[in-house]
C-alpha cells in the first residue's frame, strides 16, 4: 500500500517538474519574441523617419521589411506549439500573453504602413499557422485588443517624428483620425477585457498629443503665407512640446529594451 501511495506522489512529482519546465521554456520563448517584435518596431520608424520622395512607396518598403522580420517570431511560435497543445495553452497562457501583444503591435505597425488599415484577428491568427493553414494555437481575443491598443503610442511617435518631413502634415492629419477611430472603437470592450482600461488611458494621452500636433498645423497654416519649407520648419519647432512628458506614455513593453542589442537590425 505504501509503495503504490508513493508511486502515485512519485508520478505527481514528475508532472509538476514537466510543468515548470515547460513555463520556463514558454517564458523564454515570449522574452526572445518580445525582444524581436521590439527591435522590428524599431526598424520600421528607422525608416520611416529617412527622407524619401515617394512617401507611398517607402512606406510600401517598411512594411515588407517589417514583414520579413517577424518571419523569425513566427518561427519561434511554430518551434514551441508543441509546447502549448491544446489545454496546455490556457494554462499558460500567462507566460506567452507579454510576447504575443508585442507581436502583435508590431505586426499591426507594418500592416498599417502597408495599408492604412487596422490588421484583422484572421489576418493576425493566419501569421501563426503552419503551411495548411492550421493555427498554432487560438489566439485569444483580448490579447489581439491589447496589442492593438499599444499600436496607437507607436503611431503616435510615428505622426510626430516625420510631422516636419515631406508628406508629414497630412501624414499627421492622417494617423489622428485613424488613432481617434481606435479609441472609440476599443473603448466599448473595455467593460469586458482585463488591462484594456489602463491601455486606454495611455492610448487617450497618445490621442492628445497627436491632436496637439495637428493643430498647431492647421493654426500655423492660417496665421502664416509660407512656402511649404518654412512652415515646415516653424512646425517642427513646436514638436518637443509635444513629445515632453512622453515618458507617461511608454509602457512595460514599450520601445528601449535593456538587452543592448536595439539596433541590431
Amino acid at each position: 500500500m505504501s509503495r503504490s501511495v508513493q508511486n502515485i506522489f512519485d508520478q505527481f512529482r514528475q508532472e509538476l517538474d514537466d510543468q515548470n519546465d515547460r513555463r520556463e521554456r514558454l517564458i523564454k520563448a515570449s522574452r526572445d519574441i518580445t525582444n524581436l517584435s521590439k527591435k522590428v518596431i524599431f526598424l520600421l520608424h528607422r525608416i520611416m523617419n529617412e527622407d524619401a520622395q515617394d512617401i507611398q512607396k517607402h512606406s510600401k518598403y517598411a512594411h515588407e521589411c517589417g514583414i520579413e522580420k517577424l518571419f523569425e517570431v513566427q518561427k519561434i511560435y511554430a518551434t514551441i506549439k508543441v509546447e502549448i497543445q491544446g489545454d496546455l495553452f490556457w494554462r499558460h497562457h500567462r507566460s506567452v500573453s507579454p510576447g504575443l501583444q508585442e507581436y502583435i503591435e508590431a505586426l499591426s505597425f507594418a500592416h498599417y504602413l502597408g495599408h492604412g488599415t487596422l490588421v484583422t484577428f484572421t489576418q493576425v491568427q493566419s501569421t501563426l499557422s503552419d503551411n495548411n493553414g492550421v493555427p498554432y494555437f487560438p489566439l485569444p481575443k483580448e490579447d489581439y485588443l491589447l496589442g492593438l491598443s499599444d499600436l496607437t503610442g507607436e503611431l503616435m511617435r510615428f505622426a510626430i517624428s516625420g510631422i516636419a518631413r515631406k508628406g508629414g502634415r497630412i501624414r499627421a492629419l492622417q494617423v489622428c483620425n485613424f488613432v481617434r477611430e481606435c479609441k472609440s472603437n476599443f473603448d466599448r470592450f473595455t467593460p469586458y477585457v482585463r488591462e484594456l482600461r489602463k491601455k486606454q488611458f495611455v492610448t487617450n494621452q497618445s490621442l492628445e498629443k497627436i491632436e496637439n500636433a495637428v493643430y498647431a498645423i492647421v493654426v500655423r497654416s492660417s496665421e502664416y503665407d509660407l512656402p511649404p519649407e518654412m512652415l515646415d520648419d516653424i512646425i517642427s519647432r513646436s514638436i518637443p512640446s509635444f513629445t515632453s512628458g512622453s515618458g507617461k506614455v511608454k509602457s512595460s513593453r514599450d520601445v528601449g529594451s535593456d538587452d543592448g542589442h536595439d539596433d541590431d537590425y
